[in-house]
């Protein structure tokens, strides 16, 4: 029987947190959030991250996963940067 995932991470600070027996190799924030929308009670979680490759563009990941479904797509897109939008640290791909 597969456990209550945790879905509404948002950095590796925050996976600190609300995992006590997480394990990390790396850096696990090689790819930015750029938006999540995720549903504890309801077991869902969608979510799209990128991974800048300075002076060429962006690897963009799509995630979604319903209960222990999992579907994501990866795909690069270049000349675009990951800029930082507003005073929240919200971050949007923009054309370089």
């Amino acid at each position: 029987m597969c456990k209550k995932k945790t879905v509404n991470v948002v950095n590796s600070d925050d996976l600190r947190k609300k995992v006590s027996d997480v394990e990390i190799f790396g850096n696990p924030d090689t790819f930015q959030l750029i938006c999540k929308a995720s549903s504890k009670n309801e077991g869902w979680m969608k979510s799209t991250k990128a991974m800048e490759i300075p002076g060429r563009g962006c690897i963009i990941q799509v995630s979604t996963q319903q209960g222990d479904n999992v579907a994501e797509a990866i795909c690069f897109v270049p000349d675009v940067v990951i800029l930082v939008d507003d005073e929240s640290g919200n971050k949007k791909i923009v054309k370089r």
